[in-house]
C-alpha cells in the first residue's frame, strides 16, 4: 500500500477502509487533562490520552513547574509546582501556548514559553489582550504578540470577557487564569466552542457554571483549587474524520470508528457529511446522561453530493481539510464560508488546502474568507509538500487513497508525529495493505 521513511510519504489509491479502528485519544482533551491534573491535588489517573508531540510538550511543560507525569497518573497540587527552571519548550503546538499561558499567568512567576520556527509565526494578542486585562504582564514579538512570550503573573483579578473571535483555546486560558484570580471571571461567546475545559473542570468540582444569556454562551468560574480526578479520554474527532471521509469515498468501503467524542461542539463534520449523503450510523456507547458523549460511528461508501459549510459548524476548524477532500469527489461545489481563521494555523492552511485540492485534480478558489471546491468525477495522483502541517498531510493521504490508479508521494509526512504518529500504520490496517 505505501512506503515512507524520512520525510516522504508514498500511497497507491483504489483499496477500500475496512475494518474496526481505535483513533488516538483526543488531543484537545488530553492537553487540558494533563494540566488539570497539574493542578488538581493528589493524584489524577488520565487513561487514553494522545501520544502525539504536541500533548508530550504539554506533559514535559508540567514537569518542569513541578508535577509528576508517570504512564496515567499526573500527581500536582499547589505544595508540587514551582516555577520553571527554563523557558517552556512547546514545540509546534498552540493550544499549549494558550493553555499554559494561563496557568503561567495565574503564578507569581515570571515564564518564557518558546516554539518551533512555526509556532513562532502564530499571533498569541488573543490570550494576551485579556491576561493582561487581568493583570498579568504578557510581552512577545511585533503588536500580535508572536512568541516567544514572556509572562509575568501573580495577583490577578477576574474579568468578563467576550472574544472578539470564538476561540476554545482563548477561553480556557482566561477560565484557567480565573481559577487564581480575585472575583468571578466569566467568558461569553456569541458561537458556542468546544466545551472540553468546562467539562473537565466539571470533572474535578471547580466552581464553574454555564448558562445561555441573550444568545451568549456564558462560563463562570470562581477561584479555587481543582480535586484529583479519573477519566477515560475518548477517541478524537479531528482524526477520526481522516477514516470517516476515507471509507465515505472508496467504494466498498465499511469502516467503524470506535467510542468517538461526538459532543455538540465537536460533531459537526459528521452532521456535513450527513447533509452531503454519507452513509453514517451512530450507535452510542454511553448513556444519555454521560457528560462526555461518545458513539461507535459506522461509515459506507456511498456519492456525495456539494453542500455549504459555516465556520460556526466547525468550531476549530480542525477537519476543514478533511471536509474540503470529501468535497472534491461531490457533485457540484461546496462553499466553505468565513474559513479566515484557517490562515494562522501551522500554515496558511485556507491556501494550502486549496492547493492541495487542485494538485489531485479538483477544482478550489480561494474567494476572501470564503473556500470553494468543485468535486471532480474521480482524482488523479499527485505530489504534494505538507508545508509542515499535518492536517494537510493527512487530508492528503485520503486524497490519495481514493485516486484509483497511480501513486501520490506526501513530502513533509514527519509533521503527523505531532497529533497521530499512527496514522500510516492504521491506514495499513484498514486497506489490507503494509505501512
Amino acid at each position: 500500500m505505501s512506503r515512507h521513511g524520512g520525510t516522504a510519504f508514498a500511497i497507491e489509491g483504489g483499496r477500500p477502509f475496512t475494518g474496526r479502528v481505535e483513533v488516538p485519544g483526543d488531543k484537545s482533551i488530553s492537553h487540558r487533562a494533563v494540566i488539570l491534573g497539574a493542578l488538581a491535588d493528589g493524584v489524577s489517573v488520565v487513561r487514553g490520552r494522545s501520544d502525539g508531540e504536541d500533548v508530550r510538550h504539554t506533559e514535559e511543560a508540567a514537569r518542569c513547574m513541578g508535577a509528576h507525569v508517570e504512564g496515567e497518573h499526573i500527581y500536582g497540587g499547589k505544595r508540587t509546582l514551582r516555577p520553571p527552571d527554563t523557558a517552556l519548550y512547546l514545540g509546534n503546538s498552540g493550544t499549549s501556548m494558550r493553555l499554559l499561558a494561563g496557568v503561567v499567568a495565574s503564578r507569581p512567576w515570571t515564564v518564557e514559553l518558546r516554539g518551533d520556527s512555526s509556532l513562532s509565526t502564530r499571533p498569541m494578542d488573543r490570550v494576551a489582550v485579556p491576561l493582561r486585562l487581568m493583570g498579568a504582564g504578557v510581552e512577545g514579538r511585533t503588536e500580535r504578540c508572536l512568541p516567544p512570550l514572556v509572562v509575568r503573573g501573580g495577583s490577578l483579578h477576574g474579568i468578563d470577557y467576550s472574544p472578539p473571535v470564538p476561540s476554545a483555546q482563548v477561553k480556557s486560558c482566561v477560565l484557567l487564569a480565573g481559577l487564581e484570580a480575585q472575583g468571578e471571571t466569566v467568558v461569553r461567546e456569541r458561537v458556542l466552542t468546544r466545551q472540553h475545559t468546562e467539562e473537565l473542570f466539571s470533572i474535578c468540582g471547580a466552581q464553574i457554571s454555564e448558562s445561555n444569556e441573550d444568545g451568549d454562551h456564558v462560563v463562570r468560574i470562581l477561584p479555587g483549587e481543582p480535586e484529583a480526578f479519573e477519566l477515560d479520554v475518548p477517541a478524537d474527532p479531528s482524526q477520526a474524520a481522516f477514516w470517516v471521509v476515507g471509507a465515505c469515498l472508496l467504494p466498498g468501503s465499511e469502516v467503524t470508528v470506535a467510542r468517538l467524542y461526538v459532543g455538540a461542539a465537536r460533531r459537526g463534520f459528521l452532521d456535513v457529511l450527513k447533509r452531503m449523503g454519507a452513509r453514517l450510523e451512530e450507535v452510542p456507547t454511553t448513556r444519555p446522561d454521560d457528560l462526555a458523549a461518545t458513539a461507535d460511528v459506522v461509515v459506507r461508501s456511498g456519492p456525495l453530493v456539494a453542500t455549504q459549510v459555516d465556520a460556526a459548524e466547525i468550531p476549530g476548524l480542525d477537519e476543514v481539510p478533511v471536509l474540503a477532500v470529501a468535497a472534491a469527489r461531490a457533485e457540484g461545489t461546496t462553499v466553505f464560508r468565513g474559513m479566515g481563521e484557517l490562515r494562522v494555523k501551522e500554515s496558511d492552511r485556507l491556501e494550502a488546502v486549496a492547493e492541495m485540492v487542485r494538485a489531485f485534480g479538483a477544482g478550489a478558489e480561494v474567494d476572501g474568507e470564503d473556500l470553494l471546491v468543485t468535486g471532480a468525477r474521480a482524482l488523479s495522483a499527485a505530489h504534494v509538500d505538507a508545508r509542515g502541517d499535518h492536517r494537510i498531510a493527512m487530508a492528503a493521504a485520503i486524497a490519495a487513497a481514493s485516486v484509483s490508479e497511480g501513486t501520490t508521494c506526501i513530502m513533509g509526512w514527519e509533521t503527523v508525529d505531532s497529533s497521530y504518529p499512527a496514522f500510516a500504520e492504521h491506514m495499513a490496517q484498514l486497506t489490507g495493505g503494509r505501512a
